[in-house]
């Protein structure tokens, strides 16, 4: 169990330092084009997500995310006890994550988010990024299990062009990103909303892949005369 927190830890950290200081150095070096900006943020996680649930997937499952381990909780593959400890794990870690990247860009550390992202499409965006994420994580699973980590990289990185909120899909992040003021935060007041849209998109994408991984496919044998 320990090893597994501290796998978590390491990854939602380092997840956190990636998202909000890629963004800090991108907007640094766009010279003002917002396009250029969001491309660097995006290089960065997508390449930062393959790399931790690589390394860390064999540890803890690599979560990085309360809505993810809320399905795994929901499929009864973690107990209680454990849920909520790897949602308090992921929660520090990515607050101390966005402290850090801070501190690297000699940034006040404590920050709090005044970025507009408010509003229903923004809600809607994060119900669709939180479901496609958790379709592409459980159904990987079942059908490729190796995939996983070039799978998520994938779709957080196309996740960030095709949503109106860039694709935050995950509580840890959403909360973490309300405590910096830089490219990747979030308006305080708006992330209860951003949380309530992926936890509903995650149980969206649980139902789905119980719905379309219901009967396993059998090959039909031909009768011998």
């Amino acid at each position: 169990m320990i090893r597994h927190l501290a796998a978590e830890a390491v990854g939602t950290f380092f997840l956190l330092a990636t998202v909000v200081g890629s963004g800090i150095m991108a907007e640094n070096l766009a010279g003002g084009n917002i396009g250029i900006a969001l491309l660097g943020n995006t290089i960065a996680t997508g390449a930062m997500l393959f790399v931790l649930i690589t390394f860390l997937g064999p540890i803890s499952g690599a979560h990085f995310n309360p809505a993810v381990t809320f399905v795994f909780w929901l499929k009864r593959e973690k107990s209680t006890l454990e849920a909520l400890m790897y949602i308090l794990i992921q929660l520090l870690f990515g607050l101390l994550g966005t402290f850090a990247a801070h501190l690297m860009f000699a940034l006040d550390i404590f920050q709090i988010g005044a970025v507009d992202r408010g509003g229903f499409n923004q809600w809607v965006s994060e119900l669709i990024a939180t479901m496609g994420l958790l379709l592409t994580i459980l159904g990987c699973l079942k059908t490729s299990p190796k995939a996983v980590p070039a799978a998520v990289g994938l779709y957080i990185s196309a996740a960030y062009w095709f949503t109106a909120s860039t694709s935050f899909a995950n509580p840890a992040v959403t909360i973490a990103r309300g405590f910096t003021n830089t490219f990747s935060g979030i308006d305080l007041s708006h992330v209860p909303m951003f949380i309530l849209s992926q936890f509903a998109g995650a149980t969206v994408a649980l139902l789905l892949i119980q719905f379309l991984f219901s009967s396993r496919v059998t090959s039909a044998k031909l009768p011998i005369k």
